[in-house]
């Protein structure tokens, strides 16, 4: 194994392979950067390119772009509460609150510190147990699969702030979401209200966005300072002490390395999750668990380690069973058929030099794109001191471009509106939304896993399966650790609400509506063959009871503060200016329907210069023409985006 480990790393540092090698991870970095973009636009992109390469190079070409995407977006995810990727959702949760205290540096530091580490230690981890992997990956099937997802569920105890019920009604909500279009198991669409746009489910990037992007926009533009809250002069602790940061946490980032490695050798579970999981681990295992989602810098090194370490895991399916375990990895393995390069069991025997090259690659880029990072950090967090009226046009380029990239349709904007609007009013409610995003991502894995599984084995034969069994314990832990942590801290009369700084009135507003989701997805179930319908209806009529208490226990507590001649409603003062906000959003759409978004972008971006931040004209007219000259090259020529087809261009 030594001996193919070497033959492996001089084939990747050997010209031209160290060449494209480098030019990938510049690419990686870039579309990292921009929110929205991913490892598969750039497979998209840079595939055609490897054509003429030999199979060392150019994979090393797509590898080393693939690499550095989960490392450049932590730039998004820190500095504008926006996911760069869906592998940093995770991130934002004390990424985004370190940048508001002024800490973008430090949490930069630490994020780009552990990237490293965690692609360098998952790729060496999983080179040294390749003899392990292959039973491993043949004993994981469909019951561990969906007994894995329910302990990926179970890590909303941690997720929950004070309110365990309230985090459990917005995971079913998000389970809810995940069966919209049609069933995994069968041609029957389901809640779609007869449009063509939902019948494959609605895209996560844009809920994403809705949840977690547009309500930091929102506070952005309306409390009109800067990001950070603290003044650059008092921010004490920079990119050095990121990194030293990630030095003390040494062992959270080894156990976030097992986290993302073993994940994500699991075939379409571990990349859209493993940052949720190592997320809830890094928050369970911690003695001091009340800084977390306040700006704690345990909270960005366990995700981005893991979502790094994770790409070495995907890899070994892929070339050794020819199972691609997303859909970057399905084509990567077109690239590997482009090559003559034929995935199998032969990957680890016979050509086990080619895949030890393959890990190298990984290792290299992170290490490369890591260094690179850290050297433009401390420039990128300097960002947060900038007036927020600068950066409310910045940011809703990229809200919105990310959003469009999706599947580039109007209904992606919708999308993003509609789940704008239940983000800032889940925020102000006191509602958790890191529950919705892993019940949603989650819902079509434990549901097709549950589907094959009920009709493989008979009755609940398959619980008894070893694997499924300590799985199950584990969950039961992970349910008891919540629970207990959660009542401790919690009083009494607190149950239904996650702060005392919530707004009443908003809760009660946001438990209504999702009250309302619950009757209306669990009405139609009862009529559906039970194939389809068994699983919402186990979704929706405990979802229905919870949302039913926690309204009952807010409408008490609203009354009990009337009663007190307490402020029911403090956020009253700013919903004009959300009001105005959201016309300009609305603007954006009626006008790109109106003449595309090449003109309504730029437009938006000039008349906001012109009307709210007072800049010169001139300024405006830079601003507009630097957008347009952006969104033509990168989106239009580059990466070839289909732009709405306007009523008049």
């Amino acid at each position: 194994m030594f001996e193919a480990a070497l033959s492996g790393l001089v084939q990747v540092i050997a010209w031209p392979a160290i060449g494209y090698l480098l030019f990938g991870v510049l690419v990686g970095l870039l579309l990292g950067m921009i929110p929205g973009l991913s490892g598969l636009v750039g497979f998209s992109i840079m595939l055609p390119f490897t054509f003429v390469l030999e199979p060392v190079p150019a994979l090393a070409l797509l590898l080393g772009m693939f690499a550095v995407t989960t490392t450049s977006d932590t730039i998004a995810s820190v500095l504008f509460g926006i996911p760069g990727t869906s592998a940093s959702q995770a991130t934002i949760l004390d990424g985004h609150p370190m940048a508001m205290k002024g800490e973008a540096s430090r949490a930069f530091g630490a994020a780009f510190t552990v990237s490293a580490v965690g692609g360098i230690l998952g790729a060496v981890v999983l080179g040294l147990s390749i003899p392990l992997v292959k039973p491993l990956i043949l004993y994981f099937a469909q019951p561990e699969i969906f007994m894995l997802s329910v302990f990926g569920m179970t890590i909303v105890g941690t997720l929950s702030g004070n309110s365990i019920l309230l985090g459990l009604i917005a995971a079913l909500a998000g389970l809810g979401l995940s069966y919209v279009g049609y069933a995994e198991n069968g041609a029957l669409p389901r809640y779609v209200f007869g449009t063509l746009y939902l019948l494959d489910g609605l895209p996560l990037i844009p809920v994403v966005l809705g949840l977690f992007a547009i309500p930091e926009l929102i506070e952005l533009a309306v409390q009109g300072g800067s990001i950070s809250k603290v003044p650059r002069e008092e921010v004490k602790g920079g990119l050095m002490t990121g990194v030293r940061d990630a030095c003390r946490n040494w062992w959270l980032v080894l156990r976030s390395t097992a986290i993302g490695a073993y994940f994500g050798l699991m075939p379409g579970l571990g990349g859209t999750i493993v940052d949720w999981m190592a997320y809830g681990h890094a928050v369970q295992s911690s003695k001091s668990k009340g800084t977390f989602g306040k700006g704690d810098v345990r909270g960005v090194i366990a995700p981005e380690t893991a979502n790094n370490a994770m790409k070495g895991g995907a890899l070994i399916p892929t070339v050794a069973f020819g199972i691609p375990g997303s859909p970057s990895m399905a084509v990567l393995l077109g690239a590997f058929m482009i090559q003559g390069v034929a995935p199998g069991p032969e990957m680890l025997t016979v050509k086990l030099d080619f895949t030890f090259a393959l890990m190298w690659t990984l290792a290299i880029a992170n290490f490369v794109g890591a260094l690179l990072l850290l050297l433009i950090a401390g420039k990128l967090s300097l960002i947060t001191f900038l007036s927020g009226r600068l950066l409310v046009p910045l940011v809703t380029l990229f809200i919105f471009l990310g959003a469009w990239t999706s599947s580039s349709n109007i209904g992606d904007w919708i999308v993003l509106m509609v789940f704008g609007m239940v983000g800032y009013m889940m925020k102000k409610g006191g509602v958790p939304r890191p529950p919705m995003v892993l019940g949603f991502v989650i819902g079509p894995i434990m549901e097709n896993a549950l589907f094959i599984t009920t009709h493989a084995y008979e009755g609940l034969s398959w619980l008894s399966r070893p694997a499924c069994l300590i799985i199950a314990m584990l969950c039961l832990v992970s349910v008891a650790v919540g629970i207990r942590r959660n009542t401790q801290k919690a009083e009494s009369s607190q149950i239904a609400i996650e702060s005392p700084r919530s707004d009443p009135t908003m809760s009660l507003a946001i438990v209504g509506l999702l009250l309302a989701f619950s009757i209306h997805g669990l009405a139609p179930t009862y009529s559906w063959p039970a194939d389809v319908g068994r699983i919402p209806m186990l979704t929706f009529i405990p979802a229905v009871f919870m949302s039913l208490t926690a309204l009952l226990l807010g409408i008490w507590q609203f009354r009990q503060k009337l009663t007190n001649g307490e402020d029911i409603f403090p956020n009253k003062s700013e919903l004009g200016r959300v009001f105005q906000l959201w016309l300009w959003l609305l603007g954006i759409v009626f006008v790109t329907i109106t003449v595309g978004q090449l003109f309504a972008l730029p437009m938006f971006i000039a008349l906001y210069f012109l009307t709210v931040t007072r800049y010169a004209w001139w300024v405006a007219l830079l601003s507009a023409a630097g957008t347009w000259t952006f969104l033509y090259v990168i989106f239009d020529r580059t990466i070839g985006v289909v732009w709405y087809p306007a009523l008049l261009f």
